[in-house]
């Protein structure tokens, strides 16, 4: 069974743990979009029989000034049918890793989504009685509103990603709160508009005593696709968007040092962008005891 441990770390006064919900499986020619298979083929050494590859579901718990914040859920405990040839099957283990870390539900504050795709919400409802309700039953649910629109009226091609009973209960439980713009969510922590991915997707920048971090979202599946930006997703439904929003935010995340957070990176998913001669960029991985 896929049980990473994790350990609390700090950066600055933030206290931070990466709690995993597992793995999932996806087509990795749509996971790296225009880039030949010929490229791409060498950042992907676990390739499987159906040209598929692991990707992870790190989330990341954050405690500020006695507050508990998560962000993104995973996929989930609940029955679903992955879209597309993904496998689910390795995921779903966020509350058990949650309790091994000596976190339970009731005690998060606040759940932030980056976006409400199946992996990144899917645990923010678990089933009682056969009826899907908030997973964290004390929590605030803080969603770009944008996002929720999209999620709430899908279209042919998203659909199949946007699970209505991974939202529609927060908000018949009045626990959900439908942010625009930058949102401070706790002392040192902030949501902020992120498009590209989707038209509302967000992520979460850090700041505590001189230090920064951000947790990316889906700005990239794979950390070399910070890396490299021209290297999109086709998974992102505003490719050039995409482009724009990740060159602003690694600019930033270079000339700050910052922790990088990945959310789809072999767990935990920790790094930072250093710059290199000839403009050239190189995602260093870190390790949980900063």
């Amino acid at each position: 069974m896929f049980t990473p441990m994790g350990q609390w770390f700090r950066l600055g006064e933030l206290e931070l743990l990466v709690v995993s919900d597992g793995v999932i499986w996806q087509d990795a020619g749509a996971t790296f979009g225009l880039v030949p298979r010929v490229i791409w083929e060498r950042y992907t050494p676990d390739l499987d029989d159906k040209n598929r590859i692991p990707v992870g579901l790190n989330s990341l718990l954050i405690r500020s000034e006695g507050k508990l914040i998560l962000v993104d859920t995973g996929v989930g405990t609940k029955s679903v049918r992955a879209p597309g040839a993904m496998v689910i099957e390795e995921s779903g283990r966020l509350l058990e890793n949650l309790g091994r870390e000596g976190v339970s539900a009731d005690e998060i504050d606040i759940v932030v989504n980056t976006h409400l795709h199946f992996d990144h919400g899917g645990g923010n409802t678990v089933m009682a009685d056969g009826v899907p309700v908030p997973a964290f039953p004390r929590a605030r649910y803080f969603i770009a509103k944008g996002e929720w629109e999209a999620a709430s009226h899908p279209n042919e091609r998203t659909r199949g990603t946007y699970l209505l009973e991974n939202f529609e209960p927060l908000q018949d439980a009045r626990e959900v709160e439908l942010v625009t713009g930058d949102v401070e969510l706790a002392k040192g922590v902030r949501l902020l508009p992120a498009p590209g991915h989707t038209e509302g997707h967000c992520v979460i920048e850090l700041e505590s005593g001189g230090r920064y971090g951000l947790c990316v979202g889906e700005l990239s599946q794979l950390p070399v696709m910070l890396e490299r930006l021209a290297w999109i997703s086709a998974f992102d439904v505003l490719p050039l968007v995409s482009l724009s929003t990740k060159r602003r935010m690694m600019d930033w995340a270079v000339e700050k040092r910052a922790l990088l957070i990945s959310v789809h990176a072999p767990f935990p998913g920790l790094g930072r962008l250093v710059a290199e001669e000839g403009g050239r960029r190189k995602w260093m991985q870190e390790k949980e005891d900063l």
